[in-house]
């Protein structure tokens, strides 16, 4: 039982690309066409193409593709600004707000053709949010899963509350925790694969494995396969082991 899985992509939309291309050539040698692939999260904000990147995922599922789409914080805080300009998430430290440069929020709203988002009247600058995010995707973006389980590896985008249930797991969580899973080395009784805290390279602990490689600050998009409690990084020259 393999599952292709893919980091943060960050608006990085010839990387996402990429990374499908790499999965495609896995597939081709290992016979792996019917494996799920799944997208852990944070599509949008920092990079230039979030909408590209939005509306290729929303096509691809729904042209019935075995791909599962997880909810990160960043697409949280861009549906909260869709539903409410002046909303924040409440995860978010209080001097931020998703419109602030270390956010990225106006990356993905000029990727959408939005003029000048960080210097326009908020009001007006959501009104032509509205008219340019298409419906279809902003409710696609809304409903999208925080976790998914598959054999013994469950997919979310930041990590789990350590000693909870799965099915007991706060979205805040599951979108936002950082060194209360980080720093728990405990068995989760399956590996954990997630992104969130972007890291140079993909390291798999033990417990969890990690795959944000830092796309969003021009690092690379990391693709794995995972087996098991077992993965690999894909590369141009082919599987390489992780752990």
């Amino acid at each position: 039982m393999q599952t292709y899985a893919i980091g943060d992509i960050h608006g990085q939309f010839h990387l996402l690309q990429r990374a499908f291309e790499l999965i495609e050539a896995d597939r081709s040698r290992e016979g792996l066409a019917d494996s799920p692939v799944v997208v852990l999260g944070d599509l949008c904000d920092r990079g230039p193409h979030s909408a590209s990147v939005i509306g290729h995922l929303y096509d691809r599922q729904a042209a019935g593709e075995n791909l599962i789409v997880l909810k990160g914080n960043h697409d949280r805080m861009f549906s909260i600004f869709l539903d409410d300009p002046f909303g924040r998430d409440p995860r978010l430290r209080a001097e931020f707000t998703w419109m602030h440069p270390r956010l990225g929020g106006p990356e993905t709203l000029a990727s959408y053709g939005i003029r000048e988002p960080a210097n326009r009247p908020t009001a007006q600058v959501h009104a032509e949010a509205l008219a340019a995010v298409p419906a279809a995707h902003r409710t696609w973006l809304a409903r999208l899963p925080g976790s998914y389980r598959r054999g013994e590896a469950i997919f979310v985008h930041a990590g789990i509350r350590p000693g909870v249930p799965l099915e007991a797991q706060t979205e805040d969580d599951l979108l936002w925790i950082r060194a209360d899973f980080l720093d728990d080395c405990r068995d989760h009784g399956a590996l954990i694969v997630h992104g969130h805290t972007a890291i140079n390279t993909p390291i798999h602990y033990g417990n969890r494995l990690n795959l944000d490689s830092s796309a969003g600050y021009g690092g690379p998009l990391s693709t794995a396969v995972i087996e098991g409690r077992k993965a690999w990084l894909l590369t141009e020259q082919g599987r390489l082991p992780l752990g």
